[in-house]
């Protein structure tokens, strides 16, 4: 199920004070005498779509102006999924759009109950509606939208090869980056090595042991208070042991005391348990004491004042202070860094290797790009001679025999994620005049009809939902408005086409004919838009034949009309 716009109502827009317009399939056209609103209603699905928001265009006395519109769409497709994706609702397969624009200029917009910024509306259009009014002349007079259109044209045959191109294309832009970004960082990375590679022969040089800082501490220690840890020793070996070289005998020392207080006990030992147990711990006490001295002895001839050794060890002290201070809180963090740091080395040394390895690959992408750039340039020319061809045919048809639209396509300078191919419709309006832009070659109506034209021949090759036409038939009338009518009839059987006119040769083609009819005051009320039956659209056409509705020539010229297009249809 192809999307479609269902209802649309306008309040405070222009000469209309509030409008609802039905929407039926197909081909649905708009009449009414001057000044009704016709051009208001284009305005209208114009806003509702993404378009300027001009507060001039509020109808004087309204603070404001708005359009809501109420859309048909498939619930599981892609204008349903891109909606809830951004937070709206699809309820029933209706989606509700609305757009407000106040008489300070300020807009808003809400998609599926949500508000949204304007430009979601201009980015969802583009999947559901093409909008050719006096002033919205832009969908197909961009270069992208261009090459877009003329890409599906080309049909199934471009497909694979565009895929291919696609494909390639990314991977070219990620290598393409990626190879930019490691050749610009490579001074830093050099430099960052440099700077890693001068840390690693410091922390290497010196050799750093965990813990050793915490045992050299304590080596400095004992070394600068050697002589006091010597004469500590020596007087305590004395004073348990004695020293057999003093002069003075009456100086016992703790040996001999505990061992004149064991001799005591041990002499009545016999006559009281719990002094036996003090005597045994006399003794072991001796023991005990006659150990220590003998530690302390060795203790005393262990140690020497070392000034070389100190010196040593102060100097390696202060290698592991710089390396501490400048890679880590202790020699274990600094071994951490250094193992850390040689990876990071490893990584930045890989760059030369990972460059050469993005070049040659960079310039097999390049090779498979430009091979896959020229088989869609040949498509694309193929598709443009024939879509040129079948535009300017159209246009003979419509009332522009000597113009003749073609399809330029050039090379760009670089690639782009579609090609290398840049791609402009132009045309010329007679022989003698060269092909320019669309937006050169045309005037405001005949540019209208280019793109009846031009979405005429599209419509096989996957037309947006909805058509919205306002004065294609400028400046138009007899059998090339017939013509016009009929194409845009042709245009209906695969999308919802919705016309402004002021031709009945144009109306008598459609299956849904409304009527804007204006108030006393030059307002549209609320039933200003009316569905005219068949008798109606004979009154409405005969009006615009006649300007009577009621003339009798007239009311047989719409028959003939009507009768005309409904055969044409049915064949």
């Amino acid at each position: 199920m192809r999307p479609r716009v269902e209802e649309v109502r306008i309040q405070g827009l222009g000469v209309i004070d509030e409008a609802v317009l039905a929407l039926s399939p197909g081909f649905t056209v708009l009449t009414g005498e001057t000044g009704a609103g016709k051009t208001m209603v284009v305005t209208g699905l114009g806003l509702l779509f993404g378009g300027r928001a001009d507060p001039a265009r509020v109808r004087p006395g309204s603070d404001k102006a708005t359009v809501e519109g109420t859309l048909v769409v498939n619930p599981a497709g892609r204008v349903a999924q891109q909606v809830q994706d951004l937070g709206g609702d699809v309820e029933g397969g209706e989606l509700i759009i609305s757009r407000t624009v106040s008489a300070e200029g300020r807009s808003r917009a809400w998609l599926g109950g949500r508000t949204v910024p304007v430009g979601t509306l201009t980015y969802l259009a583009e999947d559901l509606v093409a909008v050719h009014g006096q002033m919205d002349q832009q969908r197909l007079l961009q270069s992208g939208r261009q090459r877009a259109a003329l890409d599906r044209y080309a049909g199934e045959e471009l497909v694979k090869p565009l895929r291919a191109y696609e494909q390639a294309y990314r991977r070219h832009r990620q290598v393409t980056e990626e190879l930019a970004e490691i050749t610009a960082r490579a001074r830093e990375r050099a430099q960052e090595a440099d700077m890693l590679r001068f840390g690693l022969e410091e922390v290497g040089r010196a050799e750093p042991r965990p813990g050793e800082e915490t045992e050299l501490r304590e080596e400095e220690e004992r070394l600068s208070h050697a002589d006091s840890l010597r004469s500590a020793a020596e007087t305590a070996h004395r004073a348990l042991l004695g020293d057999p070289m003093a002069g003075d005998q009456d100086l016992q020392d703790a040996v001999t005391l505990v061992g004149q207080a064991r001799s005591a006990v041990e002499a009545v030992r016999d006559f009281d348990p719990a002094l036996a147990g003090i005597a045994d711990r006399l003794a072991e006490a001796g023991y005990l004491i006659s150990d220590v001295a003998t530690e302390l002895a060795a203790y005393a001839e262990s140690v020497e004042a070392d000034p070389a050794r100190l010196a040593m060890v102060q100097e390696r002290q202060a290698v592991l202070t710089h390396l501490v201070r400048k890679y880590g809180e202790d020699t274990r963090a600094v071994l951490a860094w250094a193992e850390q740091a040689a990876r990071r080395v490893t990584e930045l040394e890989g760059d030369d290797e990972r460059i050469a390895e993005l070049a040659r690959e960079q310039e097999e992408l390049t090779g498979r790009l430009t091979g896959f750039a020229a088989e869609l340039t040949r498509i694309r020319t193929a598709a443009a001679e024939r879509f040129g061809q079948a535009v300017t045919e159209e246009l003979t048809a419509l009332a522009m025999p000597h113009a003749r639209v073609v399809v330029v396509i050039t090379p760009a300078a670089e690639f782009g994620p579609h090609g290398l191919d840049e791609v402009e419709l132009r045309m010329s309006p007679h022989p003698a005049s060269p092909p320019l832009p669309l937006n050169k070659g045309a005037s405001g109506g005949e540019l209208s009809r280019v793109m009846l034209a031009i979405e005429v021949v599209f419509a096989g090759a996957d037309p947006v939902p909805t058509f919205v036409f306002d004065e294609v038939d400028a400046g138009v009338g007899g059998k090339a408005a017939v013509e016009i009518g009929r194409r845009l009839a042709r245009l209906a059987r695969t999308a919802q086409v919705i016309v402004v006119t002021h031709l009945p040769q144009v109306a008598a083609f459609a299956d849904q004919h409304l009527v804007v009819e204006k108030a006393g005051d030059g307002s549209v009320v609320r039933s200003g838009v009316v569905a005219l039956d068949r008798d109606g659209r004979t009154r409405e056409l005969a009006r615009m034949l006649a300007g009577l509705e009621d003339s009798e020539l007239g009311r047989a010229h719409a028959e003939e009309l009507l009768a005309i297009a409904a055969a044409d249809k049915r064949g």
